[in-house]
C-alpha cells in the first residue's frame, strides 16, 4: 500500500504549494494582475510571475 505522500498527485501538490508553501508569491502576483487587469499586456507581472514559478519549481522538486 501506497504512503500518503506517494499517493498525492502531481496537480494535488502543485494546488498545495500554490496555497501554501508560495502564498506570498501567488499573492504578488494576483495583487499585479488584480491592478492592471483591464489592460493587461505581455510581460505585464512578468517578475511576480517568475518569482511564483521558481518557488513553485523548488517547492516542487522539480525543474519543469
Amino acid at each position: 500500500m501506497q504512503s500518503t505522500q506517494q499517493s498525492t498527485t502531481p496537480l494535488k501538490r502543485l494546488a498545495l504549494h500554490s496555497t501554501t508553501t508560495c502564498s506570498s508569491q501567488a499573492t504578488a502576483y494576483g495583487k499585479c494582475i488584480v491592478a492592471i487587469y483591464t489592460d493587461v499586456r505581455k510581460d505585464s507581472c512578468k517578475q511576480e510571475f517568475e518569482k511564483f514559478g521558481q518557488c513553485l519549481r523548488q517547492a516542487m522538486k522539480r525543474n519543469w
